[in-house]
């Protein structure tokens, strides 16, 4: 298995190499299962690993959407088909020790680290219990606004302010507001839903909130940059989450310039991002009752 730091670096170049190509392939490639990578007992995956989970659905073909070791595999009664390959994902943790000052004191000091590990699709194990089968996805198809009822009312359970009517999306912290076209003006339903997920992650970065800032400073920084694609993996990670697949947003395509420069500078960077935007999803999904319970339970992962 590779090493945790190696499997950052792939997934920041798979990546990259995508969006030298003008593909987000959070969007994409991805998404073809619409719908959040969940661990044996049903939490979603966090942050990268959800990316890295992505992209191994697609490349592999699996429909799944539950993942675990080969240990978890045999606790539920399954097993690993010979000669299949596990897929390496990260997890994060956080150590706290003291140690000598300089004056003799006692000092905490405290460090992160990732170790690496390797998981399975269901769809790689025999004899799991019926409920690790693929899910049905919802159609894609639909234009009709009462199609995307559940989703609409998710989004109006949160207590952002939103004003319909504007010429351009956009979050506009002085004002603590988000304001979007008229949804009709959008050319179909999914493409309002996935502008309305980009903007409330925004939503989220507010000091009273989330207080998430990367010391942006001036449009096209790189704050901006940072802040931006949080906003696009959070809003596909929200999509994802109710089950539908994002748009991509013909506004964004400036934006591939910058986020190309941040992560070929630091391949970390993606890491950090990742984590923020799920950090973003669990906020949101703190306002629905029957999300209240899991979203504590979402803090293992990266």
């Amino acid at each position: 298995m590779a090493k945790s730091q190696e499997i950052c670096e792939q997934i920041t170049d798979t990546i990259i190499a995508a969006l030298e190509q003008g593909v987000m392939p959070w969007v994409q490639s991805w998404q073809g299962q619409s719908v959040m990578p969940r661990r044996h007992c049903g939490t979603r995956y966090r942050g990268i690993n959800t990316l890295i989970l992505w992209a191994q659905a697609q490349t592999q073909g699996f429909r799944s959407p539950f993942w675990m070791t080969f240990k978890q595999a045999l606790e539920y009664g399954g097993c690993v088909r010979k000669g299949e390959c596990g897929t390496g994902i990260v997890y994060a943790n956080r150590v706290t020790h003291v140690e000598a000052g300089e004056n003799g004191e006692d000092v905490e000091r405290s460090f992160s680290f990732l170790k690496g590990y390797t998981v399975f699709n269901a769809d790689q194990i025999d004899g799991l219990p019926v409920r690790f089968a693929a899910s049905v996805a919802k159609p894609q198809q639909a234009q009709a606004w009462d199609d995307y009822a559940d989703a609409l009312a998710w989004f109006e359970a949160i207590p952002a302010e939103v004003r319909h009517g504007g010429s351009q999306p956009v979050y506009i912290p002085s004002a603590d507001r988000i304001e979007l076209p008229a949804r009709d003006s959008f050319r179909s339903p999914l493409a309002y839903l996935a502008t309305r997920a980009h903007e409330t992650v925004h939503w989220t970065k507010s000091e009273s909130r989330l207080n998430r800032s990367f010391g942006q400073e001036r449009w096209g920084d790189e704050g901006y940059a940072l802040e931006e694609l949080v906003a696009e993996l959070g809003a596909a990670f929200t999509m994802a989450e109710l089950g539908h697949k994002p748009e991509i947003r013909e506004d964004h395509a400036p934006y591939i310039d910058h986020w190309l420069k941040v992560l070929k500078r630091d391949s970390r960077a993606l890491l950090t991002v990742a984590a923020k935007a799920s950090d973003a999803l669990e906020y949101l999904c703190a306002f629905h009752p029957s999300s209240q319970s899991a979203a504590a339970e979402n803090r293992e992962a990266a």
